[in-house]
């Protein structure tokens, strides 16, 4: 297919009108559907008096002012940035430590670069290439949002179909919120659910019927007017969409946008990536060092965190997305169905000071604006446990890019994708992308706590006899937590996979355990207040809800 960018010597007006024709499903789709853009060329001249653009100034439409940007790509740039991707993808592998890397840029309707760097494993000599299969974390949320295009375009549901009418038993704290929440609010994070609803009890073993069930005793944000994370929140809506085709949301995935596009090493199953040859195994960075451990079983919140792919499968999916839906000659998404998705739907950043730009939020895309006046379309993923990848599509340039690795996040694939974004766009990197990144997504690698990092008192108080605190505490969120003596000690165990903390003593009636989890990094310390009755957990007391009442 012909690169936008890859214009003859001096083309004519007419010329330009024609190609912006054939190429309207590619980078103009995602922007307005029908709407031709005219691209003036450096060292060619309008022949339009009226357009009034030098040949070497802003990219400029003749019908909408939306798709106008302030700084052309001259011929050749994307190709230069791509010859740069090796020596950037290096450095980083070498500064980072991280184990493995893949990455893949699509351009024109074509895969133009796919490679991988670095081992699937620590201490194992497989090699990574642009077909092992990494987990994406929450890079399954723009895929996801593609699959409910796709049910949108065939008229299974709509976005603004309301969640209750697929999902009847689902509901949450406020009945009017529950009667009018759709789809669209669930994909964009709006749906006053708090940040990562739901996701410690994933941790402790409820499975995703159970986690979806609960949220309904969480307190809400206002309605439409407040962005907070949740992954729950998104496999709600996805579950809605699935139960309209009457098929499970991982089946969907599969029939709806993996099979038809040809992801042959995609998959929506833990049991998938576990099964693949080919596989980058999960590192966990801990005192500056990558270690394979515990692997994450993202299957409860699959729509949001459970997707896994290659760099070469992502590569087509980027290339259908770039295409306004179209594949290969094929529409997989319906265009109409898919601009909603990456539009701004909810301001994700508030400015803090006067004249910075806003961040938004699409469904399931972050959706920016470059300084260059293009939209980007982004978004990352992160397991501590171990995974970090990114994608960055950049429409109005036909051009996209995925790095996925296999450790801890640190900022690697999100300023590698912006390093090269920079070269896109400008020609150069535009500034230091990699300290802040990695300042950013390491912090989500803080230990919690108000006791993390604390010396236990020399002297502490006495505590009541352990015979006194043992037994089980109920809660009707996170279920009963049973307080056990064992060898002289207390125990407490929660959740229906048994998860078993030791309780050390602190200070009196207070004690401490260490959850360490997907959502609880290493170092992290939770108190267990005891209080007459009454269990007082901090680590699951964020929403106000961790206080447990003995019964027996």
């Amino acid at each position: 297919m012909e690169k936008p960018n890859k214009l003859d010597d001096c083309p004519t007006r007419e010329t330009l009108v024609s190609r912006a024709r054939r190429n309207s499903t590619r980078a103009l789709a995602l922007t307005i559907p029908v709407v031709l853009t005219l691209a003036l060329v450096a060292g060619c001249a309008s022949d339009d008096s009226s357009n009034n653009t030098s040949s070497t100034g802003p990219v400029v439409s003749d019908s909408t002012p939306g798709l106008d940007v302030g700084v052309p790509i001259p011929d050749g740039q994307i190709d230069a940035a791509v010859g740069k991707l090796d020596g950037l993808a290096q450095e980083l592998m070498d500064s980072s430590g991280v184990p493995g890397m893949a990455i893949a840029v699509v351009h024109g309707g074509k895969t133009v670069y796919a490679k991988g760097f670095g081992v699937r494993e620590q201490g194992k000599d497989a090699a990574v290439d642009a077909d092992t299969v990494f987990q994406l974390a929450s890079l399954s949320k723009p895929v996801g949002a593609t699959v409910v295009a796709h049910e949108v375009g065939v008229g299974t549901v709509g976005w603004d179909t309301l969640v209750k009418s697929e999902l009847p038993n689902f509901a949450l704290s406020d009945p009017w919120v529950t009667d009018h929440l759709e789809i669209s609010d669930l994909y964009s994070h709006r749906s006053g659910l708090p940040d990562h609803a739901g996701d410690a009890l994933e941790d402790i073993g409820f499975d995703r019927t159970q986690v979806l069930d609960k949220l309904r005793q969480l307190p809400l944000n206002p309605f439409r007017i407040t962005y907070e994370y949740t992954n729950f929140g998104v496999t709600a809506g996805a579950e809605a969409v699935a139960a309209a085709a009457g098929t499970s949301w991982e089946a969907l995935s599969q029939n709806a946008i993996y099979g038809p596009v040809g992801m042959t090493s995609t998959s929506s199953t833990f049991a998938d990536y576990q099964a693949r040859e080919n596989r980058a195994v999960g590192h966990q960075l801990y005192d500056g060092k990558y270690t394979s451990g515990v692997v994450r079983q993202p299957d409860a919140q699959s729509p949001a965190g459970g997707v896994s792919s290659s760099a070469n499968d992502m590569a087509k999916w980027m290339d259908m997305v770039l295409g306004g839906g179209e594949y290969n000659g094929k529409q997989i998404v319906e265009t109409d169905a898919l601009v909603p998705a990456v539009s701004p739907e909810v301001i994700s950043h508030h400015p803090a000071t006067l004249g910075e730009r806003a961040g938004f939020y699409g469904y399931g895309f972050n959706v920016s604006d470059s300084p260059s006046g293009r939209v980007r379309l982004s978004h990352s993923g992160a397991f501590i446990l171990g995974a970090a990848t990114n994608v960055l599509m950049i429409p109005s340039a036909d051009v996209g890019i995925v790095t996925l690795t296999n450790g801890s996040p640190t900022g690697v694939p999100e300023a590698l994708n912006a390093e090269f974004a920079d070269l896109v766009e400008y020609g150069k990197i535009t500034r230091d992308w990699r300290t802040p990144y990695k300042a950013m997504l390491t912090a989500q690698m803080n230990p919690q706590g108000e006791l993390a990092g604390q010396s236990p008192p020399a002297n502490p108080g006495p505590s009541a006899p352990l015979s006194d605190l043992i037994g089980t505490y109920d809660n009707s969120y996170w279920g009963p937590a049973k307080v056990a003596e064992v060898n002289g000690a207390l125990t407490l165990t929660l959740g229906p996979a048994d998860v078993t903390y030791p309780l050390t003593q602190w200070d009196g009636n207070t004690f401490t355990f260490r959850p360490e989890s997907e959502n609880a990094p290493i170092g992290t310390i939770s108190k267990a207040v005891f209080d007459g009755n009454s269990l007082t957990l901090e680590y699951f007391d964020q929403d106000g809800l961790g206080t447990f009442v003995k019964s027996s």
